[in-house]
């Protein structure tokens, strides 16, 4: 078996060491014989960005051996072109600045270092510019490959005069690209999100946005063919360890980490670093989203009062993933950009988000949970294992000693009108249960707040600010449970209520 290329981001070092690379080079060739030169692509952090633009380098500089055994090797001229490769999550930018430029200007010297020649300009801008016209002159046509262009902006997104700081550099040094035009070849520029106003989307006008183009949807990602042909070997082990049918242990990589779509929810894609630290640890867990939590997200949500609900089944339109202003930012539309919801449905240019899968759902709802609550992340998990386990023994005095803990930490200035605040808790409380739950579940009588299924069990739920009794009383007189009186399992009226003065009470009735 080739060995996994987890964090290889270097193509000729993958293909050198005989690491297993799943072959994107046919989708690659049609981008590269598409009508366009200049590309930008969105995608979330450690999604492949990275490997395809090092793929691009070595098929720009001619190194037809690195593919010998790919789609592409026998489909191409491999005409050797100048390449300037640039990856701003390793140039520095936490120094202010003129740190900022100072790393931009080695970095273009050392990219000239390469193709001996010496640049004279000083400013970033006329140094980048001078880079191109001279390897120009010697070479030909340049590629132009820009990874994580907005990594600078990104890192300071919740510190905004840093982040304009250095969008503002950034800004001018990409509206070289634009008046360069006849000495490039190809332009690709990745990143996680499309901000506004800067100078690569208002002035260079010819740059082609794939990121929501079904062409190349799967450029990054692995597809449910690229896993079963690629991995099969992996599959097998992972079978053996879990003691799970090849069928079962395929169904449940799916619900854990397929379903990125940026097209309609059907064209979907695996994030490939779950899936390699998946086949090494042989084990499921939470992989993508360790890597980096969504503080600042996170507390953007809250801040905003973002009813968290409504994240799935959340709507909008084509033009919301165009680009987005740092001084107006939207939760949701940051959560696509940044991969902790992605596209459901589409249809008349209107889009319908939700979370991609079990891992990032689960682990966003965490946390969430833990910002909500004042609970620390680490002790949430344990926390709703108990209180499912109450529910379906049907303890209810721990099920409220649960809750009542859980809601014990909440400032208390945020009492008095902050209804939807409390929703929001409870429906990340019951969402974390991991049973099905479909809030607002319409019946013809009304809409139910929550309903909670478990083995043998149906709760029917409403959650009221003060009083139970009323919340369990508007249960029973709109009689939501009787959609569910033929189920044959036992059916469990529960009122909650008490939030505003931390003394929760649950009440219940069996039908």
């Amino acid at each position: 078996m080739k060995k996994l290329p987890i964090g290889i981001q270097d193509f000729s070092k993958l293909i050198k060491i005989d690491y297993l690379y799943v072959d994107k080079t046919k989708i690659i060739y049609q981008l590269l014989a598409s009508w366009g030169n200049y590309y930008f692509l969105s995608r979330p952090r450690r999604f492949g960005k990275s490997l395809l633009l090092s793929t691009l380098k070595e098929i720009f500089t001619g190194n037809r051996e690195l593919f010998k055994d790919l789609w592409i090797y026998d489909q191409i001229a491999w005409d050797k072109y100048p390449v300037i490769q640039m990856d701003f999550s390793s140039i520095t930018h936490s120094e202010g600045r003129a740190d900022f430029i100072s790393n931009i200007n080695y970095f273009l010297d050392m990219t000239a270092k390469e193709y001996d020649l010496t640049l004279e300009a000083t400013g970033n801008k006329e140094k980048f510019k001078e880079l191109i016209i001279k390897l120009h002159a010697q070479h030909g046509k340049v590629v132009v490959l820009i990874d994580e262009y907005d990594k600078p902006i990104i890192d300071y997104i919740d510190e905004p005069s840093k982040a304009l700081e250095n969008k503002e550099v950034l800004a001018g040094f990409y509206e070289i690209l634009k008046n360069t035009d006849a000495y490039l070849r190809f332009v690709l520029i990745t990143g996680v999100s499309k901000f506004s106003k800067v100078s690569i989307f208002s002035r260079l006008n010819n740059l082609v946005d794939i990121t929501l183009n079904r062409e190349f949807a799967q450029i990054t990602g692995y597809t449910q063919a690229e896993l079963e042909t690629y991995f099969g070997d992996y599959l097998e082990i992972l079978a053996t360890k879990t003691g799970l049918e090849k069928t079962a242990v395929l169904k449940k990589i799916k619900e854990w980490y397929n379903g990125y779509s940026w097209t309609d929810g059907q064209q979907t894609v695996y994030n490939p670093f779950g899936i390699l630290n998946l086949f090494y640890a042989n084990e499921f867990r939470n992989y993508w989203f360790q890597t980096a939590t969504p503080t600042f997200l996170i507390k953007l949500i809250k801040e905003e009062q973002v009813y968290v609900e409504d994240f799935e089944g959340y709507t909008v339109g084509e033009t919301s993933f165009e680009s987005f202003d740092l001084q107006k930012l939207h939760p949701v539309v940051l959560l696509f950009q940044t991969g902790y919801l992605t596209i459901k449905k589409a249809a008349n240019r209107l889009y319908e988000l939700g979370y991609p899968n079990f891992e990032v759902k689960e682990s966003f709802l965490i946390h969430l949970t833990a910002e909500f609550s004042g609970v620390a992340a680490i002790d949430i998990a344990p926390l709703y294992f108990k209180m499912l386990d109450y529910l379906q023994k049907e303890n209810f005095v721990r099920f409220q000693t649960a809750l009542t803990a859980l809601f014990a930490k909440i400032p208390y200035q945020l009492h008095l009108d902050h209804e939807s605040y409390y929703h929001s808790l409870c429906y990340l409380i019951l969402a974390l249960l991991g049973a099905a739950i479909d809030l607002e579940e319409n019946t013809d009588k009304g809409r139910i707040d929550a309903v909670l299924e478990l083995e043998g069990l149906v709760y029917i739920i409403e959650f009221k600010l003060d009083e139970a009794l009323a919340a369990l009383e508007q249960i029973k007189n709109k009689r939501y449970y009787e959609k569910y009186l033929n189920t044959h399992r036992k059916i469990i009226l529960l009122g909650v209520g008490g939030f505003r003065m931390k003394q929760i009470e649950v009440l219940h009735e069996v039908i």
